[in-house]
């Protein structure tokens, strides 16, 4: 099974790179949004699966999950949301400014101030 994750934080962030390269401004934020899920997915494989044990340490249980690695994924998306909110307003306030969302246009020129 962690081969197959490997694989699909591999094309995750593959995709991710190719749409941050490009142009348009909605193809980084999403991008961005793909890099966040490929390290998310790479996080959560690293700590490993587990199977069927539970997540804490109870009473009577001899086997668990290491649960740090599931905490930080948590934290890592509630981030990784509020940044992607951040920059869609950031980008939609662009666009009503510039009227256009290609970022070679948005350079501004040295006689522009």
């Amino acid at each position: 099974m962690e081969i197959i994750m490997a694989f699909v934080c591999g094309f995750l962030f593959m995709s991710a790179i190719y749409l941050i390269l490009s142009r348009s401004l909605l193809r980084i934020i999403i991008g961005t949004g793909l890099l966040s899920h490929g390290a998310h997915l790479l996080i959560i494989t690293m700590g490993g699966f587990g199977g069927n044990n539970p997540p804490v340490l109870a009473d009577g249980v001899t086997e668990y999950v290491d649960p740090l690695p599931q905490a930080l994924i948590l934290t890592a998306i509630v981030i990784s949301f509020g940044v992607t909110a951040f920059f869609l307003v950031l980008a939609y306030r662009s666009y009503q400014e510039l009227k256009t969302d290609d970022m070679t246009q948005m350079k501004g020129s040295e006689d522009h101030e």
